[in-house]
């Protein structure tokens, strides 16, 4: 019985994705076409954030399609486009942000934080080795000689 449950919300999910709406939009040339596929794979999804525009379900993200659908059909190039979607939803929108004092941190970031890290590293175990190095000399002579008294106690028993 629960076999056939997943098979039946299996295939209710699957029908659902057949009917999901599909842009189609007539380009005047090949290189509109090829522009529009480049554009929508280059800008990230709003609202999905880890998906390009192109295959993201989301409404907006059917919006912007529209938008540059729009844009190329006005004759705009690229560079226009994308600022056009810089300037309405920042940075963000773009999978590699210009290099600017605003997203300098997304581009040096992770180097800098990983660097940090080798860093901590390095100087944790540098600490670590100058403790045992100093470990037996940290004896008074008097512990010593008590401590090898108790090492020759076990060796004889």
């Amino acid at each position: 019985m629960k076999r056939w449950m997943a098979a039946f919300v299996l295939g209710l999910s699957m029908a659902s994705m057949a009917h999901a709406a599909i842009d189609t939009y007539e380009f005047a040339q090949e290189s509109d076409r090829e522009r529009f596929r480049e554009l929508t794979k280059e800008l990230r999804c709003p609202k999905c954030q880890n998906q390009d525009i192109a295959d993201s379900n989301a409404p907006i993200a059917t919006d912007l399609r529209r938008e540059i659908f729009r844009m190329l059909g006005e004759g705009k190039d690229n560079q226009q486009i994308i600022d056009f979607m810089v300037d309405r939803y920042g940075d963000f929108v773009r999978y590699k942000p210009a290099l600017n004092a605003k997203t300098a941190f997304l581009w040096f970031g992770p180097a800098a934080l990983l660097l940090g890290g080798f860093v901590l590293i390095a100087v944790i175990v540098r600490r670590r080795r100058v403790q045992r190095s100093d470990t037996p000399d940290s004896l008074s002579a008097e512990e010593r000689e008590r401590l090898d008294h108790l090492l020759d106690k076990t060796k004889n028993d």
